[in-house]
């Protein structure tokens, strides 16, 4: 058996998901076709295929302890100049997306990695393209808006061919998304 590149993610749901990945395309990202629109709990990571099983499990442990949170999009923001990315920003479930995360990247687990940058949880709408591009997608997703309740994750590997398909979903232990009056971010998925 050889390495596999694999990543964990949360899927922006229809039709939401493939609007965003078609505007990312028409900004030049050549990319885009190859990675469905997702917010990241684990970077593209090698690992052994062997270790797949051990991993499967450990992410169905992590779902079975979370629970649906309410999830908003709003708005534009980037990593530049220190990352060449413009994102959409998640203004409602940030905080459940940084503690899922965690869990999957726990340091008891099989996948347990430091990142290069700090988590902060986004959806990328163009990355590594001409800076002009980068501008008109800032400016053209700036009103962006999309909100639905997150109700799991999904363990994804990245082909020869450079396209990541799902390998498994993994629906939380709960699902029934709380109420959430009030506080813009308090959704999160601690398990109690």
């Amino acid at each position: 058996m050889g390495t596999v590149t694999i990543g964990v993610s949360i899927a922006v749901p229809e039709p939401h998901g493939s609007r965003l990945q078609q505007l990312r395309a028409g900004f030049g990202d050549a990319a885009a076709h190859g990675i469905p629109t997702h917010v990241t709990l684990l970077p593209p990571t090698e690992v052994d295929e062997g270790d797949l099983p051990a991993i499967e499990t450990h992410l169905s442990e992590v779902a079975a302890t979370g629970r649906p949170f309410p999830m908003r999009l709003s708005g534009t923001g980037t990593f530049r100049p220190l990352s060449p990315v413009v994102f959409v920003q998640i203004v409602e479930g940030a905080e459940a997306c940084t503690w899922l995360q965690k869990q999957v990247r726990d340091v008891s687990g099989p996948v347990a990695r430091e990142l290069q940058f700090p988590y902060h949880p986004h959806v990328t709408v163009a990355h590594g393209i001409e800076e002009a591009a980068m501008d008109r997608a800032f400016e053209e997703l700036a009103d962006y808006e999309a909100r639905w309740p997150c109700t799991g994750f999904a363990l994804y590997e990245q082909g020869a061919d450079g396209v990541w398909r799902k390998l498994r979903e993994f629906p939380f232990g709960s699902l029934v998304v709380p109420p959430q009056p009030g506080r813009a971010d308090r959704g999160s998925v601690t398990a109690h």
